[in-house]
């Protein structure tokens, strides 16, 4: 049994293969674009080597696209091929559990394969990471809580990728509410772990759900060095900067950053197009002109509006073709929905079942006058279930609160505020209120 720098422990592999999974992991910590290449460097050296295999079926899934499912499946399968042909360890079988039901769309078991390893041996630091993140993609931010301080209690501070350890606890404790505790951990990740970008990220997300816009500003400019060299969480970043200089009604900042760092390549991948979308969306909410922005990603909704992969994914793609008035692309979608809807098999379409037809429905008549003044309740609490963060989810909350100003239901309006200011600080509940009011002199006026 060989065992990597980070405590994964693996059978029958060489030293030149351990190096390079090493880098692969490496990569997937930092948000570096050399994993994939680091994966296959492995597998040259090592054709079985069980947790290669099994890493890439779960980096396939983190993209959330019907084609990269796909190719999960196969690598799964590669994974449990290698897994049967020698005496495998703990870690190798919690991530091919973890591989096989990831692919089959049951994140949540596959993050509980993980979890219970990790009950065992807490200081496999790569089995934290993809649990993290799968948890994430599944919107169970008090799981993701739980295992991270469950992990983190238990490592020794000295242990190699501690430092990145503390940046999932860190985005975990922003996410579950515990700001002040958030800050401090990130932060602590940070300087222990310079490439720690997730780090970053979550002291990022204190100030900007804390309404600190400028100090965010000046956090993300500060760490800029070390997370524009991410892959396209790069992107990522520069989102969350540009929606701290919105904050401030520096809008031309905001879309310059889209132009140069947000959207520099017309990528299809769902996060970047969420980071697009939410940001395009919440400048048309405002009534600032984004010119043909919309268009090509209105493309991309119309290949992707029978892709029932993620929910998340699919609402963003339905925000899309909103603002360009694409109504076909708009039905396509929301038949998408209902479709997973009516199936039980993966975890998402229970999720569809839970918020995505309501909110799918909701959405695609911001068209409808009518539809737009319908009194609907929405449970906020099930919003969660989306996966991404709170501030990702935050353009749906933002867009229930203005359908209910603007259909003059000023209890669901409120009611949604309240829910969201649970989770942020900023000027839109303002704003809200004075689309309310204007609704209401119209109504009077009428």
């Amino acid at each position: 049994m060989a065992i990597d720098i980070y405590s994964g422990e693996h059978s029958g592999v060489s030293r030149r293969a351990i190096e390079s999974f090493e880098r692969a992991v490496w990569n997937v910590f930092a948000h570096r674009p050399d994993a994939a290449t680091a994966i296959e460097a492995t597998l040259a050296a090592e054709p079985d080597f069980v947790a290669a295999h099994a890493l890439r079926a779960l980096c396939c899934v983190s993209l959330a696209r019907s084609e990269t499912v796909e190719a999960a499946r196969g690598h799964a399968e590669a994974a449990r091929a290698a897994l049967e042909a020698k005496a495998a360890t703990a870690g190798e079988r919690a991530l091919v559990c973890a591989a096989e039901h990831a692919a089959a769309g049951q994140l949540l078991r596959a993050a509980d394969c993980l979890d219970a390893h990790l009950a065992e041996q807490p200081r496999d630091l790569l089995a934290l990471k993809l649990s993290h993140g799968l948890r994430f993609m599944s919107g169970d931010a008090a799981g993701m809580l739980r295992t991270t301080r469950g992990a983190v209690a238990r490592l020794s501070p000295a242990a190699p990728g501690f430092g990145f350890a503390l940046g999932c606890h860190a985005f975990a404790l922003e996410e579950n509410g515990d700001l002040v505790e958030a800050e401090r951990v990130g932060r602590q990740a940070v300087e222990l772990e310079p490439f720690d970008a997730w780090g970053a990220h979550a002291v990022g997300h204190v100030f900007e759900t804390t309404g600190q816009a400028e100090t965010g500003v000046a956090w993300l400019e500060q760490t800029r060095g070390m997370w524009s060299g991410c892959n396209n969480f790069a992107f990522h970043m520069a989102w969350h900067l540009a929606l701290c200089h919105l904050a401030q009604g520096r809008t031309e900042a905001a879309l310059e950053l889209y132009d140069r760092h947000v959207r520099p390549q017309k990528t299809d991948d769902f996060r970047d197009i969420a980071n697009a979308v939410s940001l395009l969306w919440r400048l048309r909410q405002e009534g600032i002109a984004v010119g043909d922005r919309w268009d090509e990603l209105a493309v991309i909704a119309r290949r992707r509006s029978g892709d029932s992969s993620l929910v998340f994914a699919l609402l963003h793609h339905l925000l899309t073709a909103v603002a360009v008035g694409d109504r076909a692309t708009m039905g396509a979608i929301v038949a998408t929905i209902e479709r997973s809807a009516r199936s039980s098999a993966r975890d998402q379409d229970r999720v569809a079942g839970l918020i995505g037809v309501e909110l799918a429905s909701r959405f695609a008549g911001l068209l409808d006058k009518d539809a737009r003044r319908a009194t609907h309740r929405t449970e906020i609490d099930r919003v969660r279930r989306l996966g991404g963060s709170n501030a990702q989810r935050d353009v749906f909350l933002r867009t229930l609160a203005l359908m209910a100003a603007e259909g003059g239901s000023q209890h669901e309006m409120e009611r949604v505020i309240k829910g969201r200011g649970r989770l942020r600080a900023d000027r839109f509940e303002q704003m809200t209120r004075a689309r309310a009011e204007r609704q209401a002199r119209t109504l009077e006026v009428a």
